[in-house]
């Protein structure tokens, strides 16, 4: 009896959701027509299947590839954003004056409105006048150089990278600081009085000390970042660039979304969503794996 609201609600928004959408995957609706046909391992084919064109071997849905693409290129900013929460963490471990006004201005992007924060980066990345471009000018003028920005949100060379530094300004002071900053407070303090005794350096010290009792966090939040990288890239892309400019930062959820509500390919965005887990469980299991090679947990 206790346990049937909680139940209740995990079956109607989580399990029976799951269930339907693997059924779906087998089949083409959309959404508007009924019944749905039952189209077997067809929608799978599509998005796996290669076929010959003009001679050559092509994807027969070229798109899904691209946004791949899109995808695993934004994750690359993932050890850099757990570089800069962990140098913050390691600030906000020493005692410095002010400290609880460092920690409010570190976290305070990651609590804004998601949506608030990307309007205001698209005033920033407005190449006529954004603060970045005119900042880069400004520097250029300090520097004697030619300095121009460019069009951060309109060129296809520069619509991923500007994502990218946005989502850094937004997550390296967020959660994983916290959890670096919780995991730096744990390491017990004779472990550093032992290697100043042993002579070690600054860099040594970290290498033999902090990074192996912190690795615990780091196996954690890694694992946490690749799944969410893999899951997200829509919110930003459709406030910004509506995943343009020709696809640029369109990633494998914003194609769910628009196979789902735009095309109204419901059996084909379910399809893509289940090969989505697949990869997704694929990446964890091997990550798993690997972890015991240099994840620490301690006596």
């Amino acid at each position: 009896m206790f346990l049937a609201p909680n139940l209740l609600g995990f079956l109607t928004f989580t399990v029976i959701p799951v269930v339907v959408s693997l059924v779906l995957s087998f089949f083409d609706w959309d959404i508007i027509r009924w019944p749905p046909t039952f189209v077997g391992l067809d929608n799978f084919v599509r998005l796996l299947g290669w076929q010959v064109q003009d001679g050559r071997w092509v994807p027969r849905d070229p798109l899904f590839w691209k946004y791949l693409w899109n995808t695993l290129f934004l994750m690359f900013a993932i050890p850099v954003n757990m570089m800069g929460s962990l140098f913050l963490a390691w600030i906000l471990n020493q005692r410095l004056r002010g400290l609880v006004v460092f920690r409010t201005m570190f976290f305070l992007p990651s609590i804004s409105s998601a949506v608030a924060v990307a309007l205001l980066w698209t005033w920033l990345y407005n190449p006529h006048f954004g603060l970045v471009n005119y900042g880069l000018e400004e520097l250029g003028r300090v520097l004697s150089l030619d300095v121009r920005g460019p069009q951060w949100l309109t060129d296809p060379s520069w619509a991923k990278p500007a994502l990218m530094i946005m989502g850094f300004w937004t997550l390296v002071g967020g959660m994983n600081m916290i959890y670096y900053l919780a995991a730096l407070q744990g390491i017990p303090h004779e472990l550093y009085e032992a290697a100043e005794v042993d002579g070690a350096g600054a860099w040594r010290t970290f290498w033999t000390v902090t990074w192996p009792m912190i690795s615990p966090a780091t196996f954690f939040i890694l694992t946490m970042s690749i799944i969410g990288g893999f899951q997200g890239g829509f919110l930003n892309a459709y406030i910004m660039t509506r995943g343009g400019p020709a696809g640029a930062t369109t990633t494998i959820e914003y194609y769910i979304f628009n196979n789902l509500y735009s095309y109204q390919h419901a059996g084909y965005a379910a399809a893509i969503a289940w090969l989505l887990f697949m990869i997704i469980l694929g990446v964890s299991i091997v990550h798993w794996k690997r972890s015991g090679k240099w994840v620490f947990y301690g006596a």
